[in-house]
């Protein structure tokens, strides 16, 4: 598994180009809520892109809403859970 650092950078990658965002990684903190105040202003679409993406790119699977209220807090959250990934 990758370190922490290098795998916060391909997250904040992923969260820029997939969600087309007017910024640049190093514009976005790794504590930074995606969603709500004070965020990125993420919505509901942009959670469903997530969601997906992290599937895709890290194997991660978040099966409820419950889940992803949780895991897409911050790319500290992000990266927590795709760290917590059983290896197989």
């Amino acid at each position: 598994m990758e370190d922490s650092i290098a795998l916060k950078k391909r997250l904040k990658t992923m969260l820029v180009e997939n969600l087309m965002l007017q910024l640049t990684i190093d514009e976005i903190t790794d504590d930074q809520a995606l969603f709500g105040p004070e965020s990125l202003g993420l919505d509901s679409v942009d959670a469903l892109q997530l969601v997906v993406a992290l599937d895709k790119n890290f194997g991660l699977k978040i099966p409820d809403p419950a889940a992803a209220k949780i895991v897409l807090q911050s790319v500290n959250s992000m990266a927590q859970a795709v760290q917590d990934l059983p290896t197989a």
